[in-house]
């Protein structure tokens, strides 16, 4: 009868391991299946994306792009601000306006002598150290570009681009 009990005992540790063995591959199995999924739905859509995915009408307003306009402005000569020092010094800019479209022109031209008031007001304001670096200088065109739009509105200026900038 003990070697009953050992012989009935025996299956069930062998039915315990057998799920054991059989749960363990299908896990690294189905690892193995997501991994190779994901890595084929990431270079399937990679491609579509790099080569497939363009689209015609895309392509053809990239190609449509307007070469930019630009519009000389006079020479512009003021006195920089000295806050008390013996020497003035003067600062000439030679500045044109990048326009988005040809078709601004006509627009702006009128509206110059906003332009141009805008300016002197504001340049005659600006001390030496103002225009240090190139860090400066950007500050100066940003602050140029705004207050150009602020002059043309609704009309909008792109860019104001410095051709020569003289401090003396």
């Amino acid at each position: 009868m003990a070697k009953a009990a050992k012989k009935e005992a025996e299956p069930e540790a062998e039915a315990d391991e057998a799920p054991k063995k059989s749960k363990l591959p299908s896990k690294k199995v189905m690892i193995i299946a997501a991994a190779a999924i994901l890595v084929l739905g990431g270079g399937g859509g990679a491609f579509m994306f790099m080569k497939g995915g363009h689209d015609k009408k895309e392509e053809a307003k990239k190609e449509v792009v307007k070469p930019a306009t630009f519009v000389d402005l006079p020479d512009v000569l003021v006195n920089l601000s000295s806050a008390g020092s013996d020497r003035t010094q003067y600062l000439k800019v030679k500045v044109v306006l990048e326009l988005p479209d040809a078709e601004l022109v006509p627009k702006i031209q009128p509206l110059m002598p906003r332009v141009m008031d805008a300016f002197q007001t504001y340049l005659r304001e600006l001390r030496p150290t103002d225009l240090d670096g190139s860090a400066g200088l950007y500050r100066l065109k940003e602050e140029l570009t705004r207050r150009v739009n602020v002059a043309v509105a609704p009309n909008k200026v792109t860019a104001v681009l410095f051709k020569e900038i003289v401090v003396q």
